[in-house]
């Protein structure tokens, strides 16, 4: 997924992966037509139907499609206001060129109340993977020091097979993109999973996992580590 304006793309050298990814968006969303097309009987829309757009497109780019759609059919009363409310949460930024509003180029042309329904397969399909979102997460994410926290991962930055929460936990333990006010960006930890190191940057994150919601298995393996101070909110020490 390239989320980013051809505006932006140009000026950045990454014009071949935004039009790559807008092609990707044109396919999803012609796949989608044509499923909707496929699955509805006239009455009801095939309970698959959104499974088989997400197996070739991923949960990303599927709900990146329909929440576009939503967001520029707002005004049409066809659509819930569970799944227009759902819509908001994404944000687009302005692509556009000359009178070319590229967004409207992979805008899925269904009828709506049919679509409606398939928005909400797609949407019930990536509850089921129960990922940790902002609200699992302390509020002060702009002003808080992430060294030694127990940190959330954007879902968006994991392919599909690792879509798990257990994935998105990982253990901040250096770079300057732990400190808010710091001009670098970089965040050195682990996944508290595996243990293996990664990198990410400081806007990969949703935030700190809330101490309350950090399931059992993690508050297992952080024991093992022995804390050797009292800890603050959502932070771990180790001994060296």
């Amino acid at each position: 997924m390239y989320p980013f304006s051809a505006a932006f793309a140009k000026s950045n050298g990454d014009l071949e992966l935004w039009r790559e990814n807008h092609r990707q968006n044109t396919a999803c969303k012609k796949a989608i037509e044509k499923v909707v097309s496929k699955e509805f009987d006239g009455y009801r829309l095939g309970k698959d139907a959104a499974d088989q757009v997400i197996d070739e497109f991923g949960y990303d780019r599927v709900n990146w499609v329909l929440a576009n759609t939503l967001q520029r059919l707002s005004y049409d009363g066809r659509f819930s206001h569970e799944n227009l409310d759902w819509a908001k949460g994404f944000y687009f930024p302005e692509d556009k060129e000359g009178s070319i509003d590229h967004h409207n180029e992979f805008l899925v042309n269904s009828h709506p109340a049919v679509l409606n329904g398939f928005v909400d397969q797609a949407r019930r399909q990536y509850s089921i993977l129960c990922l940790f979102n902002a609200s699992h997460c302390m509020e002060d994410r702009n002003s808080s020091d992430f060294t030694n926290k127990i940190l959330v991962l954007n879902p968006s930055l994991l392919k599909d097979e690792f879509k798990k929460p257990e994935y998105q936990l990982i253990l901040a333990e250096c770079g300057f993109g732990c400190a808010p006010t710091a001009s670098g960006r970089k965040v050195f930890g682990r996944f508290l999973f595996d243990e293996e190191r990664c990198q990410y940057t400081r806007h990969d994150f949703i935030g700190v996992i809330k101490d309350e919601l950090l399931p059992e298995w993690a508050s297992e393996k952080l024991k093992k580590m022995q804390p050797e101070k009292e800890q603050e909110p959502g932070e771990i020490h180790f001994s060296v």
